[in-house]
């Protein structure tokens, strides 16, 4: 009986020393700008012609969920440097300023450097610009987020083993008088990888790449230099895909941090359009399920921790004009982002050849957003304009063509975005039943997922800070 006694407690022991270990290998996505509505909108669109639960989304079926405040050190609503700063470093910091304090004479520490000086490997990813404040955040230090080129800068001086998703806004500075960026990342060791064809030659040999680092940047990128929106679909790498490369080229026995950033959820909903929003926040989802494979592998050596920054527009599913009725179906209808429609306007208009709404206007709008002024056409009685849509519609349409006053009514309607393209995206979402609070950010609480090693860490009602503390606690 001892005997037996004994050797229980024994694997007691093995059994606590183990766990105690911590996570090898570590996952951070951050959704930008997904609070709880970006996730439960694309959820019930996901889901909208069955189940309102299932399918769920991947980071729906994590084991623990912890609700996150956001604030900075200087405001209640926060921008995503200092919102990045807080997940990446465990200090409040002033909205702007990127991993460094408030007073800017503290350099902080950010978990990215950390993992790397402890051996492990990291990579950073990110949908949009990798010298955007969130990816910033975990290898920069600099008062501003606008300093751009300085960020690209301390990318290479970075050393990390892996970049990845978007190329970067100056890559010779803004005045284009600086050093190539990407030349000098090449002269200090990275493998810089810019077309889809060499990124398929990197991707089908990166468990067995060479490369001490690699950079990979989106052939396709927009005038931001970010990943196309998802619901303009390109034949380059998605973020699941860079993901998943990510993963292949990093593992090892000393393990990985990996940051993977969906940004353009927040920037679909600055412009409060749902449609881009959903797609974007589920193929951030499609990443997640390709760390939620790993962790299939490796399930006592892993943690997943999901989260956003913020959220952004004040997005709700519910509106006014809809009341207790809501159809998520027909977001569907919305073939392309508010960023390619308003492309098309304004070429259209340059070329003169948007003069007549009937004519020039709503053949468009038929096809981009499936909105029709009559039932003729219509491939959905719910999407026929109203009298009072047709109006707002045709008011947007003059004010794009003759011009607008830059004053505050104009702003409350279109928050300097295309009048057009606005009045479309608005129509759609209200129809659908989601409606809209604002063009910036808010300061409601986020949603945090974990699965793993350490998830109960992140049960309960924190601040965000309190998500970089204890990963920087397991990090051992």
């Amino acid at each position: 009986m001892k005997k037996v006694l004994f050797t229980l407690l024994l694997v007691l022991l093995f059994s606590t020393m183990f766990f105690a270990q911590g996570p090898k290998y570590i996952f951070m996505f951050i959704g930008d700008g997904m609070g709880t509505t970006q996730t439960n909108a694309a959820q019930i669109y996901k889901s909208t012609l069955g189940n309102a639960e299932v399918p769920k989304l991947n980071m729906l079926t994590f084991p623990v969920q912890g609700m996150t405040t956001t604030y900075a050190a200087n405001a209640f609503i926060t921008d995503s440097a200092a919102a990045g700063t807080a997940l990446a470093t465990g200090y409040k910091t002033n909205s702007g300023i990127i991993s460094m304090d408030p007073s800017l004479n503290t350099v902080l520490e950010t978990l990215a450097e950390r993992a790397k000086a402890l051996g492990r490997k990291v990579g950073i990813i990110s949908s949009v610009s990798i010298d955007h404040a969130t990816p910033a955040v975990f290898y920069a230090h600099q008062a501003s987020r606008s300093s751009y080129y300085e960020i690209s800068r301390q990318l290479v001086e970075s050393g990390f083993d892996f970049f990845g998703g978007g190329s970067v806004r100056y890559p010779t500075g803004k005045q284009g008088d600086q050093e190539n960026i990407f030349d000098y990342a090449a002269a200090n060791g990275y493998n810089v990888i810019q077309t889809q064809s060499e990124y398929e030659e990197f991707d089908a040999m990166a468990k067995t790449a060479e490369y001490e680092k690699v950079w990979i940047m989106n052939e396709e990128v927009d005038s931001g230099s970010a990943m196309y929106y998802a619901l303009d679909k390109k034949e380059t790498f998605d973020l699941a895909d860079i993901t998943k490369t990510a993963i292949n080229y990093l593992d090892n026995d000393n393990g990985f941090f990996i940051m993977v950033e969906g940004g353009k959820i927040d920037w679909a909903c600055h412009a409060n359009d749902a449609a881009a929003s959903i797609e974007d926040t589920l193929a951030f989802d499609k990443a997640i399920k390709e760390a939620m494979a790993f962790y299939s592998k490796h399930p006592n050596d892993t943690l997943i921790v999901v989260t956003g920054d913020h959220e952004t527009g004040g997005l709700t599913i519910g509106f006014a004009g809809t009341q207790y009725d809501s159809n998520p179906e027909l977001i569907r209808y919305q073939r392309e982002s508010f960023d390619i429609f308003t492309a098309r306007l304004n070429e259209l208009k340059k070329a003169g050849n948007l003069n007549s709404f009937e004519q020039d206007l709503m053949p468009l709008v038929e096809n981009a957003f499936g909105l029709y002024l009559n039932s003729s056409n219509a491939s959905n009685p719910d999407l026929i304009l109203s009298a009072l849509e047709e109006k707002r519609l045709r008011a947007a349409f003059d004010a794009f063509i003759n011009g607008i006053e830059n004053d505050e009514e104009t702003y409350l309607l279109y928050g300097g975005y295309n009048p057009v393209t606005m009045s479309c995206t608005r129509i759609l979402n209200q129809k659908a039943g989601l409606g809209w609070t604002t063009y910036a950010h808010t300061g409601v609480p986020v949603v945090t997922y974990a699965m793993g090693n350490g998830q109960e860490l992140f049960a309960g009602y924190y601040d965000n800070t309190e998500i970089a503390k204890n990963l920087f606690a397991l990090l051992k």
